[in-house]
């Protein structure tokens, strides 16, 4: 079985980056809040799971790739 997650940056200050992601645009999105400093990520909703999890390490992944953090993207497996 394929998964898809998507994300966007929606606002980003010297401390922290925010994004909202989800499964498909059907699904209202979820936030979460990733740490500069130590790009440590807590989902907003403070639940753990399958798609905080992809989110999360494909932006952190685009982000050691490119010196920046993306604006958007998406996690296909």
């Amino acid at each position: 079985m394929a998964s898809f997650v998507y994300f966007r940056k929606v606002a980003e200050t010297g401390d922290s980056v925010e994004y909202v992601f989800g499964f498909d645009t059907d699904e209202p999105p979820r936030r979460l809040l990733v740490d500069v400093k130590s790009h440590r990520s807590r989902p907003m909703d403070g639940e753990i799971d399958y798609a905080f999890l992809k989110a999360s390490r494909k932006i952190n992944a685009l982000r050691e790739e490119a010196s920046r953090w993306p604006d958007q993207g998406t996690s296909i497996s």
